[in-house]
């Protein structure tokens, strides 16, 4: 089995041609790798100018790499080249005021309690 390699993820998350799904309205997904039952996922996560995703909480460690434009949660807002690490157990409300590109890591599920 080969690892995965990004040379380039900032250019690639850019690509016009990346195959992007629907994930919350506004959210859109390009998942890196399938996700493990319970465990973890890796994707980008394109919001569109004023979209968010419901408050939700997380089961395991999440890291938030912001590639392009900003993402603000319930603790600030975080520009480009920004690294967020949420700790299991935490939960907040992400938006992106004027869009934004990002590469999420998630160690297990989040629980979205709408």
């Amino acid at each position: 089995m080969q690892p995965i390699v990004l040379p380039d993820l900032k250019a690639m998350a850019l690509d016009p041609d990346l195959a992007w799904e629907p994930f919350r309205l506004g959210v859109e997904i390009h998942r890196l790798y399938p996700a493990e039952p319970d465990g973890a996922a890796a994707a980008l996560l394109r919001y569109q100018p004023g979209a968010s995703v419901p408050h939700h909480r997380h089961t395991g460690f999440e890291h938030i790499l912001v590639l392009s434009g900003s993402q603000t949660d319930d603790n600030g807002t975080y520009p480009a080249s920004t690294l967020v690490v949420n700790l299991p157990g935490t939960h907040h409300t992400v938006s992106s005021t004027d869009g934004c590109i990002v590469l999420a890591i998630w160690a297990k599920p989040v629980h979205i309690e709408e």
